[in-house]
């Protein structure tokens, strides 16, 4: 091995890392935008359109998630804990795997119209994508950590919104409906869609965890 290659081995790569969770934090923007669209669209007959373009997305998210463990294989000296950096790594791409899973089971099932419930969680989703980009954006220079802390806050507390949105739509969902095959779909696509807000909650965890390891 050639004594650059070796060298390059031992250099951090800030750079590297942190404009592929940027590409990470931009997509996820994306899929939350294009799922919150398709959730609020009266069309359901565009559901399929919608889910392609989704699974496009997830793709994306896919490769630039593999990209970032190679990164992390083949470099010895990181800018931050290299659990942390997996960790934050499958974190973004499980949002965007609940997401997809979400977008095709509402399509699978042909449900109609989407419930409030349904719109109030879309709309908490893309919230909260936006402001994990937000954070990691201003993770490139670590000179802004208040706006860091402040987009944290608010995805944790549009997950704690979230919870509330849930339970009551499952308690509306028990006492309101009738026909058990639609509460099992409603139920299983409100599960994954309040599962992607814990996911955001997991990314601005190990967010703050780099923060206090790196103040």
């Amino acid at each position: 091995m050639k004594l650059q290659s070796i060298l390059s081995f031992f250099v951090p790569k800030d750079n590297v890392f942190l404009d592929l969770f940027a590409q990470s934090t931009a997509n996820l923007v994306a899929t939350a935008s294009v799922f919150n669209e398709m959730i609020n669209h009266t069309d359901v007959s565009l559901r399929s359109d919608y889910t392609k373009r989704l699974k496009d997305l997830e793709h994306a998210g896919d490769e630039i998630t593999h990209r970032i463990f190679t990164e992390l294989s083949s470099n010895f000296i990181t800018p931050f804990d290299r659990e942390d950096i997996h960790y934050l790594a499958t974190s973004l791409d499980d949002i965007v795997d609940f997401i997809y899973g979400s977008a095709t089971r509402l399509n699978l099932y042909q449900m109609g119209e989407c419930s409030s419930a349904m719109k109030k969680l879309a709309e908490i989703i893309e919230k909260q994508a936006k402001e994990i980009d937000v954070a990691v954006v201003n993770m490139k220079s670590m000179s802004n950590v208040i706006r860091i802390r402040e987009a944290l806050v608010r995805i944790n507390s549009l997950e704690n919104n979230a919870d509330d949105v849930f339970d009551e739509a499952l308690a509306n969902l028990f006492v309101l409906e009738t026909d058990a095959v639609k509460i099992i779909k409603v139920k299983e696509i409100l599960a994954n869609m309040e599962t992607a807000t814990d996911k955001c909650e997991d990314v601005a965890n190990v967010i703050e965890t780099i923060i206090i390891k790196q103040s």
